[in-house]
């Protein structure tokens, strides 16, 4: 039975055995580490395990039941500060040998099945993909140093000194002013063309 490791997280399902589950424990380094960290766009993973197992489900079908543990560095979205997270999340995967049939709604669009935990089944099941996949659904999405403002967030380019909303107000200020000026002068243009009718009259 191959053993899934670092190198070559991956288990062949023609060596699964349909009796008796199948453990496995994924630790990638720390060069892995870096690589997948730079890929999900993250400041970097101290820690990363997925382990679990994988047991028969029917008769053709297989299940992965494991537990995502993490250690995440990212940027806080007020400060750019690092941010660590710890991360444990249970996963769950269905390899399906046949698939459910999609069937268009009533605009001719085909709708994806709900369950998000089934995939198709292949010749190997792929432990670094799933791990990839939960890691990188499991991110917060706005990561805040301890003491950032709530609703303060920096909006910056790489490379770009950020601006902060605070910082975006006297700009805010300065477009609803232009926006009056601009309204105002409408309105004397309007009495201008209007007096001068009258003028004409008299």
């Amino acid at each position: 039975m191959t053993e899934p490791s670092a190198q070559n997280p991956r288990i062949s399902v023609a060596e699964l055995s349909d009796r008796a589950a199948t453990p496995f424990d994924l630790r990638p380094d720390a060069d892995a580490r870096a690589a997948l960290a730079d890929r999900i766009g993250i400041g970097g993973i101290r820690k990363l395990r997925l382990a679990g197992r994988i047991r028969a489900e029917g008769d053709a079908d297989w299940r992965l039941d494991a537990t995502l543990g993490a250690t995440v560095v990212q940027d806080c979205v007020v400060t750019l500060a690092p941010v660590t997270t710890r991360l444990d999340v249970a996963v769950t995967r269905r390899f399906l040998a046949e698939m459910p049939a999609l069937h268009p709604d009533e605009n001719g669009e085909v709708q994806m099945p709900e369950d998000d935990t089934i995939e198709p089944l292949e010749a190997q099941i792929d432990l670094e993909a799933v791990l990839e996949e939960a890691l990188t659904l499991a991110l917060p999405e706005y990561p805040r140093a301890e003491g950032a403002a709530p609703g303060d967030v920096v909006h910056a380019a790489p490379g770009v000194e950020p601006m902060r909303d605070e910082d975006a107000k006297p700009f805010a200020g300065l477009a609803a002013l232009r926006d009056s000026l601009a309204t105002g002068a409408d309105e004397d243009g309007a009495d201008d063309d209007g007096s001068g009718g009258a003028n004409t009259q008299g």
